[in-house]
């Protein structure tokens, strides 16, 4: 990296292996940023203590994993809104290669120690059941995208339920507000011709 590339944004998304690497970041960042600044909110002056407690930091990483997949699937329904245009004849085609693009990012990341097996497994067949329910519907205003995900997301935030109080609409409208960002920087950085072209010639490897 040149001292110049310091000051340039991202890079353009122009194939699969890196339209995988937007939708994984995006994803881990909208439910990780969700998680941590909702429990340093609701902490308040205690959260530095907070979060050196053990147990909240198990806690943590619990919710993390869970919720990631939440993340991949939003994130990969904002992608499927904006890719679809490009699909006509191909609709079938395109969204099996995104399912599948989607599910290798999930499988590049080990069994997480926090969750097991079996939770692990669950997850995953949880988030294809989810992608592929994408197509069988128009496509959606990146804003109303996490209205079918933000219960589940909200339910596994690391604060418990007698704390919460009425703080739902709270993080519906910070997942609101994300993937309208997320739709907006994926935008600015697709190509979608030769992204949507990359996705149907074949599987990325996982790295």
């Amino acid at each position: 990296m040149g001292f110049l590339d310091y000051f340039r944004g991202p890079g353009p998304i122009r194939n699969a292996e890196e339209l995988a690497e937007f939708i994984d970041k995006q994803a881990a960042f909208v439910v990780q940023k969700g998680i941590y600044e909702y429990s340093r909110a609701r902490a308040g002056h205690y959260a530095k203590v907070l979060f050196k407690e053990p147990d909240f930091q198990a806690a943590c990483d619990v919710s993390r994993w869970r919720a990631y997949p939440i993340g991949l699937a939003m994130v990969a329904e904002v992608v499927e809104g904006v890719l679809r245009p490009l699909a006509v004849g191909e609709e079938g085609r395109q969204r099996e290669a995104l399912v599948s693009l989607v599910l290798a990012i999930f499988d590049r990341y080990p069994v997480p120690a926090a969750l097991g097996d079996n939770a692990w497994t669950e997850l995953r067949a949880e988030l294809e059941r989810r992608l592929k329910l994408v197509g069988f519907h128009p496509t959606k205003w990146a804003k109303d995208v996490p209205e079918q995900f933000a219960q589940s997301y909200f339910d596994l935030l690391p604060i418990h339920e007698k704390l919460r109080g009425r703080d739902f609409p709270t993080t519906r409208s910070y997942l609101r507000v994300t993937m309208t960002n997320v739709h907006d920087q994926l935008t600015k950085r697709l190509d979608p011709p030769a992204a949507a072209k990359s996705l149907l010639a074949g599987p990325v490897a996982a790295n």
